[in-house]
């Protein structure tokens, strides 16, 4: 028996990587397996709940069209009732949950009610992303520096992203794919040159993934065009020409061609 397996009425905030099983940390999949309850989001792969031990309950929790099927405060308050009754909770999040993950807001809540709660991170969609297209997320000879970024939330136009991205930087946008027209027009207002590589990464890890690449000129367009769908991320910056990358961004581009 683990140690986790001891920790009843414990919240765990758990990282559920980008998709692939194999990418879970140790500690991630042992979580998995032991928990009485599991408190999961869409974006966790079908894959990874069938790890989930036959007897525990499983709790979805998914976002769809921009709505939580239940609100944030809902499953603040499940997350202290399961911890409450004496469970072992995982809170299962795909990517990491301190990134857009609301993990944060989770983690509060929890301690204000006098929870144990402990986070277990995961790999991020971004990271990945990169790994899987053997794209560079810094590079000496491209970026010494890497911001992340929401593309969808309230405020968007309102948002100050001048100089994060340009010479010497990337930037990596999660969820833009909806207001990507948006995204390009506001990076072009910043001062961003329309000519700037941009890679679009859809279902990172997962069967299916596709690599896309074009200026930030076209991004809205191209999305459109491919048919891009979320999840995805948008990698703005000169690491998605480097030449490490490109053979491996054509290859999955048509690899995810002939498995349509």
């Amino acid at each position: 028996m683990t140690e986790e397996t001891n920790r009843a009425g414990t919240v765990f905030l758990v990282g559920a990587g980008p998709g692939d099983p194999d990418l879970l940390t140790v500690k991630a999949a042992r979580l998995i397996a032991s928990a009485d309850v599991v408190i999961h989001d869409g974006l966790v792969d079908q894959s990874i709940l069938e790890l989930i031990d036959a007897e525990a309950r499983v709790i979805s929790v998914a976002k769809k069209r921009s709505r939580h099927s239940v609100p944030q405060e809902g499953i603040n308050a499940m997350l202290i009732r399961e911890a409450r009754a004496g469970h072992l909770v995982v809170r299962l999040k795909g990517g990491d949950p301190f990134i857009f993950g609301r993990g944060g807001e989770e983690a509060e809540a929890c301690r204000a009610a006098g929870i144990d709660v402990e986070v277990v991170p995961g790999i991020s969609a971004a990271v990945g992303g990169a790994a899987e297209t053997l794209l560079p997320l810094t590079h000496r000879e491209a970026s010494s520096a890497v911001t992340f970024v929401a593309g969808q939330c309230k405020g968007l136009s309102d948002q100050n992203w001048a100089g994060l991205a340009g010479k010497g930087r990337t930037l990596v946008i999660y969820m833009g794919v909806a207001t990507a027209a948006d995204i390009t027009e506001k990076l072009i207002c910043d001062g961003l040159s329309p000519d700037t590589p941009v890679a679009v990464l859809e279902r990172v890890t997962r069967p299916r993934s596709r690599a896309l690449r074009t200026l930030l000129t076209d991004l809205g367009d191209m999305i459109a065009r491919e048919r891009v769908k979320s999840p995805a991320i948008i990698i703005v910056g000169d690491v998605v020409l480097r030449s490490d990358a490109d053979d491996r961004l054509q290859s999955l581009a048509q690899k995810a061609e002939a498995l349509r």
